[in-house]
């Protein structure tokens, strides 16, 4: 029941936003529409999530499919649900907002564009915590990136939007070349990217690497100084309600990514102590 309830999640976002993108310049329609399916959408994603936290359970699904390297592969244990009940929550009340905030918008904006890429990013950052296979997360981080951009170059019209737009894209990209090689790395000796086969190739590198590649791989997301440059310049550049879910759950996602990681580098016990000082 909880999987099912987190896939619809997920299938009520990606399909709304394709409603939203065919609503296009019907401004009023769009708005009602986006608004409706992002909480729509983190209802059944939140119930998941307090269901995994109150049952003290997991939820999990496995699938076969095309793509090199694994399995389709979604969990949420405790980690992945409190993550995703603090995305469904801000996200939706941030949406409950969003319309009011874009009404004066209406006549020279296109919602619907704006609607599609802000339920992208809600299903995104979902599927970011609950992704249990290295290519399914990367393209889950990737689409999660592309879907802020959009939404930070809403008023693309103005020079330093235009300008933060595209330092975000370059430090999200930077990002996510650390983080390929870190999941390579990492699933070397298994030759997968289920994240439950991963482990550290000691004779192939070090694990201070690895901690290195996810700190900064996932702290360029987090806003960690010193890889915060984008960060002063894209959140004042978007409109207040996607400020406030990039600033409220996005960059917490980095947060996520390295606790993750953490699981995969062994023991604390066993850490080097200058991975904690370099933190």
């Amino acid at each position: 029941m909880t999987t099912a309830l987190f896939v619809m999640a997920v299938g009520l976002l990606v399909s709304g936003a394709v409603a939203c993108a065919l609503a296009g310049r019907r401004a009023v329609l769009a708005n009602r529409l986006g608004a409706g399916v992002a909480v729509a959408g983190a209802l059944p994603a939140a119930a998941a999530a307090a269901a995994v936290l109150w049952g003290g359970g997991a939820a999990d699904l496995r699938l076969p499919w095309s793509v090199p390297f694994g399995t389709f592969h979604l969990a949420l244990d405790g980690l992945s649900a409190l993550f995703a009940l603090a995305i469904a929550v801000v996200s939706g009340l941030a949406a409950v907002y969003g319309a009011a905030y874009l009404k004066h918008e209406s006549a020279r904006r296109n919602l619907g564009a704006a609607w599609c890429f802000y339920n992208l990013l809600l299903a995104s950052m979902l599927l970011v915590v609950a992704a249990r296979n290295g290519v399914l997360f990367l393209v889950a981080w990737e689409l999660m990136s592309l879907a802020s951009f959009f939404l930070v170059m809403f008023d693309h019209q103005r020079r330093e939007v235009r300008d933060a737009g595209w330092i975000y894209l370059a430090s999200m990209h930077l990002g996510t070349a650390l983080l390929l090689g870190l999941f390579v790395l990492l699933g070397w000796q298994e030759q997968t990217m289920d994240f439950d086969r991963f482990t550290v190739p000691a004779s192939v590198v070090p694990g201070g690497v690895l901690f290195m590649l996810a700190l900064i791989g996932f702290g360029t997301k987090a806003g960690f100084v010193p890889m915060h440059v984008w960060l002063p310049e894209a959140h004042p550049a978007a409109p207040s309600h996607v400020s406030a879910v990039m600033s409220g759950v996005m960059i917490k996602t980095g947060i996520y990514g390295l606790l993750r990681t953490l699981m995969f580098l062994g023991p604390p016990a066993a850490w080097p102590a200058w991975w904690g000082w370099t933190l």
